[in-house]
């Protein structure tokens, strides 16, 4: 059932890492990173999940998608992911190797039902779907539910854009978690609710992927590990006063996340609410504060554009050059570095971590480790140096 005040409670993504720190105000210390090629490490983390009854197939496209996001430098959203998708497998909150079920599918639209299979498995086919009906319908409004955890909004849509499509999805965690406060109250009311935009271009696509909150649950987990406080304005304990001490958000009564904007807050509280409601309303999840005894899983909203369709593909890659490259020239204030698009830091990470390994710690790590032994999976080796 859905929770926002019982102790203890640490919401996904956030969740599957608070078992490494006992105390909640006093993380754990672990060594200085180390660098490991991406291959060695989805070969380490393909195997993990194929020593739990995983297909290969299956087991390979998670292993992708999850240091796809190391790559990117979404570390929270990479493979720390996998001991909570494992402890998930075995309590049935997951469930491997079953298909996409199609519940209604019409020119322009498709609802369909994950039944509870992995987020990165059953989202790949699904946007993969609705971009093929784009190819003839213009514009397609798709919706998932029972979709286990997607992980990285920016992966799905530049799928899509990468094939030429615009793209728009956002997702809510079916109404059993909330972290996040309206403007000017004390209770949790909202999950982060990110949302995804995917735009082709000549080159690389612009990936726009935020949370409507000031930062996802993830990234205060690994900040509570670290034992490093936060940036000011990000969250605020039970009483409501501004703090940057992430323990507060598994304390009795807990703190809260705000919603992205400042003194205009009620920005990304209104996006966050809006988009509750139609990832959830049009999937036939649930929003908070859910139901007794409600399953923890996302549901998906997707709209796919074919600009072909519309006004021409190259009037659409025209109007998107024109705008970046005028962006791109525009003039930088003093001590201002480079002018960024969305997107653009997640490309240059991805390829300077090709070639230097990612960086790993063992927080990251020996989770993984202890399972390894336990199944006969070899663990990663370290690249020299």
């Amino acid at each position: 059932m859905a929770n926002r005040g019982i102790p203890g409670h640490d919401p996904s993504p956030s969740r599957c890492l608070s078992w490494l720190s006992p105390n909640l105000h006093r993380p754990t210390c672990f060594a200085p990173s180390m660098n490991y090629d991406a291959h060695e490490i989805r070969r380490f983390v393909s195997q993990l999940f194929q020593a739990h009854a995983v297909g290969r197939e299956e087991a390979e496209r998670i292993a992708e998608s999850l240091v796809e996001s190391n790559l990117h430098g979404h570390d929270s959203h990479g493979i720390t992911l996998a001991r909570w998708y494992l402890s998930q497998l075995e309590t049935g909150e997951l469930v491997a190797g079953v298909p996409l079920e199609i519940r209604r599918d019409l020119p322009g639209a498709l609802w369909a039902d994950a039944q509870l299979g992995f987020g990165q498995v059953q989202c790949h086919r699904f946007v993969e779907l609705c971009c093929r009906k784009a190819e003839t319908a213009g514009a397609v409004c798709g919706s998932l539910d029972r979709c286990g955890h997607v992980g990285r909004l920016g992966e799905w849509v530049e799928q899509a854009a990468r094939r030429g499509f615009a793209a728009l999805m956002a997702v809510n965690d079916n109404g059993a978690v909330y972290t996040v406060a309206p403007p000017g109250g004390l209770d949790r009311c909202l999950s982060t609710n990110p949302i995804g935009v995917g735009i082709p271009t000549r080159d690389q696509p612009i990936v726009l992927d935020m949370s409507t909150s000031t930062v996802a649950n993830g990234k205060l987990k690994l900040a509570r590990l670290a034992g490093r406080p936060v940036a000011p304005g990000l969250i605020q304990d039970a009483e409501g006063h501004p703090t940057t001490d992430p323990g507060v958000m598994l304390a009795d009564p807990p703190g809260a996340l705000r919603s992205f904007g400042g003194d205009q807050a009620y920005k990304g509280f209104g996006l966050g609410l809006v988009f509750d409601i139609l990832a959830a309303g049009l999937s036939g999840g649930h929003c908070p504060p859910g139901v007794a005894g409600g399953v923890e899983y996302n549901n998906v909203l997707l709209v796919v554009w074919n600009p072909e369709l519309f006004a021409g593909t190259e009037h659409w890659l025209q109007q998107a050059e024109g705008l970046t490259g005028f962006i791109r020239s525009s003039r930088r204030q003093p001590g201002a570095g480079p002018m960024r698009l969305p997107g653009d830091r997640g490309h240059a990470l991805k390829r300077q971590r090709q070639v230097e390994g990612l960086p790993l710690d063992d927080a990251m790590l020996n989770p993984l480790r202890e399972i390894a032994a336990r199944v006969g999976v070899a663990p990663p080796a370290a690249l020299p140096g």
